[in-house]
């Protein structure tokens, strides 16, 4: 009989080069709270949980990076931005965890995401890559 359309259900993960190893992880660890899950030294692989999904950072020059051609750069990010759904806290509680740790962000606003319309904001990681937060709205 098959399928007649297929259905995403949630991001599974995503893959960033990097040429700046240590700070993504501190980023995605320490600022984030993404725990690292699996690592494949050998290959330049990192793989974070990130709620049910995984953020995999790859060092451009371990074997799997070194496919991608040049690292991230000014001129050329690989990705344009990432959302991450995080629990919900209040707004103004998340822009002063943020700036304690170091961020410049600006204030919240209204986009479209995977759960409707609702209130994120960007911050930048240490390779220029957009990441966007929002919280997750339980139904």
């Amino acid at each position: 009989m098959g399928i007649n359309q297929l259905q995403v259900v949630a991001i599974d993960h995503l893959v960033l080069r990097t040429a700046n190893l240590e700070a993504m992880l501190q980023f995605y660890m320490d600022v984030l709270g993404c725990r690292l899950e699996r690592e494949n030294t050998e290959l330049g692989l990192y793989q974070l949980r990130a709620g049910t999904g995984l953020i995999d950072l790859i060092t451009v020059d371990g074997e799997l990076g070194k496919q991608g051609g040049p690292a991230p750069g000014p001129q050329g990010n690989n990705l344009d931005h990432l959302c991450l759904q995080i629990e919900p806290e209040t707004e103004a509680d998340i822009l002063a965890f943020l700036k304690a740790q170091g961020q410049p962000v600006e204030g919240f606003e209204e986009r479209y995401g995977a759960q409707g319309f609702g209130r994120s904001l960007y911050l930048q990681d240490p390779d220029g890559n957009t990441v966007e937060l929002r919280c997750h709205q339980y139904s």
